[in-house]
């Protein structure tokens, strides 16, 4: 058996960038920063950040771009892909990125008070979708659970 999920607390590093693919899918890419800290064996305190690239396909892309902003705490939960192409150079590129399937708007901007992590928090889910569902072009604001 297999498992490919991962699950991060971060925040975002720019606002969303949202686009459609030429078949009018709505995708959203963002990038989530997490950091650890520790001190080491000789005192001396030492930080480090991550920076995990993450897609968001769907409705769950188009939620992303209206009301995640840089700065915002997030959890992300989702499975990694590694996705190649070759550049204009004739290199083969790599890009590792969290495909997201569920998402929990955090807290606030890291500016002000924030509310305590989990108060307040907003869950959502990537939805299935079937390939010839037709989906709905405006979101409204009584669908989203908060």
């Amino acid at each position: 058996m297999d498992l490919n999920k991962v699950m991060i607390i971060g925040r975002l590093t720019r606002d969303p960038e949202v686009r459609s693919t030429t078949t009018g899918k709505t995708v959203a890419s963002m990038t989530v920063a997490t950091g650890r800290s520790w001190t080491g064996a000789d005192g001396v305190k030492h930080e480090k950040s991550e920076f995990h690239n993450c897609v968001l396909w769907g409705k769950l892309g188009e939620i992303a771009g209206q009301y995640l902003t840089k700065g915002r705490q997030v959890y992300v939960e989702g499975r990694i892909e590694t996705r190649d192409w070759t550049g204009t150079d004739g290199v083969k590129k790599y890009r590792t990125e969290i495909i997201v399937e569920n998402m929990i708007m955090l807290g606030g901007q890291r500016s002000g008070l924030a509310a305590p992590p989990l108060q307040g928090a907003v869950p959502v889910v990537a939805q299935p979708v079937a390939f010839d569902a037709p989906e709905e072009e405006i979101i409204k604001v009584e669908d989203i659970p908060f």
